[in-house]
């Protein structure tokens, strides 16, 4: 884990302390649609490529970013689950 994603998870803390067990289920149940997905792909692609344009670049940077958020909360959800 990133120092950055350990510095999120702790200030998510009182926000991840409200969640109850049927909120951490929900979730977990958290996915991207398919046109974000879509879209990720190809930015993943162009990356990988070194094709990116600068606006490409913070988008998929913006996109990582949530992911990462997301999977914290994800992660705080499971612990719920398996404490519940």
């Amino acid at each position: 884990m990133s120092a950055a994603s350990t510095i999120l998870g702790k200030l998510l803390e009182p926000v991840t302390d409200c969640f109850s067990v049927e909120v951490a289920r929900k979730l977990l149940a958290v996915k991207a649609d398919s046109s974000a997905e879509a879209r990720l792909e190809v930015l993943r692609a162009k990356a990988n490529e070194g094709d990116l344009s600068e606006g490409e670049r913070k988008e998929y940077q913006a996109y990582v970013d949530a992911i990462n958020l997301i999977g914290i909360l994800q992660a705080k959800a499971r612990r719920i689950i398996a404490q519940g």
